[in-house]
């Protein structure tokens, strides 16, 4: 392979890596977004494979990449399409199994390094699990370098055959969070309470796809039993999902405080408005709300799962998923105590505090770029 610089100096060519973007969760499309934007800026040339709704919704065209529409599915057009636009790639990037599934096969009988960014794990159970774990295998072997957003990610890739893994935290690119200004908190807090019907109640919010690992069946069980609070707290479930008719059937049947209010684009609004989040998930890696509620100082009841711990640290009410009794005890001795809520709080700064910035991230999988790119050293 030709000597390729990221930065490009005069009569070298500038290093080419293609971005490869599944259906990408929300946490996947905004790091490719950042990614594209920081390695662009510096020089790099890239462009990103992405279904045609994904570069819209990220405006993966604004980074200054170049966008090839290759949709989701893993059909020999989806790959021939791939192909092509790894024709000239000096490195390709998949974020996601199955993204990495496609680029493994585009790249089939090609030196070209792949490197492979596992966000988060799928869950399946007996037949599909088995096809899982071996689809995982397949890319864990495939890539060069398995870089995972979480602890338990890089054990997984490890477990699954992965030559080289590594630790590689995603940071949230310009939280939204941050984006609600000091001076404007207040009021949006009351319009957002307004149109929630929280006024007088605490209001506790919570994000995220309605799908069953997401653990919103456990968090109505808690709700239920935090029924005899006083004010009730109102929970809000932000989000569209397949669980929406049972869930919605559940909060009217037995009376629940607990509103579902779809897909939302006014989170920050939403969490300067919220006395606490909570996330009752079953697994999770780097956490987008988690981030955004540190960022917000709100304070969050979360399951110790995945790479939420390490996400953390000491800043948020951690219980085991799945136990409906720890969460509605952690959500009610929280709203009991303003000062331990503070304290939350001032942690959750402090943590947000260590996490990478983007520029550290883009940094980080330059540096590994440049590894896998560079010629072999020449020996006398």
């Amino acid at each position: 392979m030709s000597h390729v610089s990221s930065h490009a100096p005069h009569g070298q060519t500038p290093l080419h890596t293609v971005q490869v973007l599944g259906g990408g969760s929300a946490g996947s499309s905004a790091h490719v977004r950042s990614l594209a934007a920081g390695l662009a800026a510096r020089g790099v040339r890239v462009t990103v494979c992405a279904p045609s709704e994904a570069a819209d919704a990220y405006d993966l065209t604004g980074t200054g990449a170049r966008h090839v529409h290759v949709p989701r599915s893993s059909d020999p057009g989806s790959v021939a399409a791939l192909r092509l636009a790894c024709a000239d790639a000096d490195l390709v990037h998949a974020h996601g199994l199955h993204a990495a599934l496609r680029a493994a096969l585009a790249l089939t009988g090609r030196r070209v390094p792949l490197v492979v960014t596992w966000h988060t794990r799928a869950h399946a159970e007996g037949a599909r699990a088995r096809v899982l774990r071996l689809l995982e295998r397949r890319v864990a072997k495939a890539a060069a370098v398995v870089l995972g957003t979480s602890s338990d990610l890089v054990d997984r890739a490890r477990s699954r055959g992965a030559r080289d893994a590594r630790l590689a935290p995603v940071t949230l690119p310009a939280p939204r969070a941050a984006a609600v200004a000091a001076e404007d908190a207040e009021g949006l807090r009351h319009k957002a309470l307004a149109e929630l019907g929280s006024f007088g109640r605490p209001l506790i919010v919570t994000v995220g796809t309605l799908e069953r690992q997401r653990g919103y069946d456990v968090l109505l069980d808690a709700a239920r039993a935090w029924r005899h609070l006083d004010p009730l707290p109102l929970l809000v479930i932000a989000g569209e999902g397949p669980e929406r008719g049972a869930l919605q059937r559940r909060i009217e049947n037995e009376g629940l405080p607990v509103r579902l209010v779809g897909r939302r684009d006014d989170v920050p609004e939403m969490l300067a408005a919220a006395d606490l989040v909570v996330l009752p998930t079953r697994w999770e890696s780097r956490s987008v709300l988690a981030q955004e509620a540190l960022h917000a100082r709100v304070p969050l009841v979360a399951t110790a799962v995945g790479g939420i711990p390490e996400l953390v640290g000491d800043a948020a009410a951690l219980v085991p998923y799945g136990d409906a009794h720890a969460l509605a005890s952690a959500v009610s001795r929280l709203l009991a105590d303003p000062q331990l809520r503070e304290r939350l709080k001032d942690k959750g700064t402090a943590q947000a505090a260590t996490w990478p910035t983007e520029d550290e991230t883009v940094t980080q999988v330059l540096s590994v770029y440049d590894e896998l790119t560079r010629p072999p050293a020449l020996y006398p």
